[in-house]
Formats: structure tokens, sequence, C-alpha cells
């Protein structure tokens, strides 16, 4: 069921995250709202991760404030987040769909029609039975996103979800993921693979170092970074 507030824009103001003396994100001033999906890039341990949580709620920042339509409340109404290693209920995919619409309060009499959308939605259809656990790593990100998208979500975060998988997997996944951006979800997601970035990023944020060193569109990021870094990170260089 659809909650009557809006989860966007998402709004950081000074945001940092710390863990100990230790900074992970530092002084993040962005905002999210409606639009083509936005990338999260950078070198391993710029803050992908910690940025997708902080917007999902799952941690508070050390510092600053996160607003998401406005509220302050972490409760997260129409935002979901799919995970690399998505974990599997032990029980058939179709029952992990309906363990997610329970948790949405979907309503029980309109959780079988909305199971059978799902997985047809994400390509499981005939694996609808099947335990979950049984089935390949794509099918089960596929999976994963069936249980993301059952929450109706106005906001789908994904940390990385094609990073262990092979080409034929990785196209399927993004095929749901491109869907669901053109159906006006907003998507934000982390990303190691700038192929990837190319065909789906409306807009990229290039992290390093726990900060913020470009945002700009897919188009000027590939043709004419805004900064020294983000160049070097799109040359190959190490950037540290």
């Amino acid at each position: 069921m659809r909650a009557p507030s809006s989860e966007l824009p998402v709004v950081l103001e000074n945001v940092s995250l710390r863990s100990g003396p230790t900074p992970i994100l530092e002084d993040l001033n962005q905002t999210i709202a409606h639009g083509a999906p936005t990338l999260i890039v950078g070198p391993n341990g710029a803050g992908k991760t910690s940025l997708l949580r902080l917007c999902m709620g799952l941690t508070a920042p050390s510092s600053g404030r996160i607003t998401w339509g406005g509220r302050t409340d972490r409760a997260p109404l129409r935002r979901a987040i799919v995970f690399q290693r998505p974990v599997m209920l032990r029980r058939s995919a179709s029952a992990n769909i309906a363990y997610a619409l329970a948790q949405a309060d979907v309503p029980r009499k309109a959780r079988a029609a909305r199971i059978a959308e799902l997985l047809d939605r994400v390509g499981l259809a005939e694996l609808a039975h099947r335990p979950a656990r049984h089935l390949s790593s794509g099918e089960q990100q596929r999976l994963a996103l069936a249980r993301a998208l059952a929450r109706n979500p106005e906001l789908l975060l994904l940390d990385e979800p094609t990073a262990s998988l092979d080409p034929a997997a990785t196209r399927g996944v993004e095929e749901i993921i491109a869907a669901a951006a053109q159906s006006g979800i907003k998507v934000v997601m982390a990303s190691h693979d700038l192929g990837q970035v190319r065909r789906l990023a409306g807009e990229v944020i290039f992290l390093l170092r726990g900060r913020v060193h470009a945002r700009e569109t897919a188009h000027a990021f590939f043709g004419s970074p805004a900064t020294a870094e983000a160049a070097s990170f799109l040359r190959g260089d190490l950037v540290i």
C-alpha cells in the first residue's frame, strides 16, 4: 500500500559519519530528487555503501541532518535497499516475496496477485516454488529486487547488485533496474563497473576519501570530468 508521504527529496545537510575517530564521510551537502538514476562511484573505501545506508536510514550520521521529503524520522515508508549479497529466507521464491508484502502491510487477499506480478516482472515466474537458496546468484539478486519492489518504493537504493554476477546475469538485473527507473522509481546505485555506469546513469556522484569530488551528468562525467581526481579515476589510475 502506498504511504501518503514522500521520501523525496533526500537532503543531507553537513552530514559526517565516523567510526570512532576515523572519518568515513565528511561534510556532505547533497540533495537526491526525482529523476534518472544516480550512480555512485569511487575506489574501495570511498564511502559508497555508507552513503547508501545513510540514505536508507540504517545508519545515523555522526553530525549533520538528513531529511526524507522534509521529515527527519528514519522510518523507511517508501524506500528499499538491496545489497551485493542479499540474504534469502529459508523458503520458496514466492514465500520470500510474501514475507516482504506482509512487512509492507499489503492486505493478505491482495498478496497472491502481487506475488505473481513481481515474479513475472523479474523473470522468475517459473521458479515460484523453488527454494530461494537453491537459485543461482543472478536469480537470487532478481528475487531480492522483487522483494524490494514489493514495498512499492519511491526510492530504491542498490549496493553493487551485480558485482559477483556473470555478464548474462548482470544484463538481466540491469534490465530490471532500468525498468524500475522508467516507471518513476528513483534509483541510487553504487557500482564499480564504469560500463554499467555508462549504461544506467543519468548523473554520477564521485566519492573519494569520504567526500564528494564530483557530481555531474553522466555525459559530462565521462566526457569532461570536473576534477583532476575524477579524471584520474576514469583513466584507471590508482586514486586513494
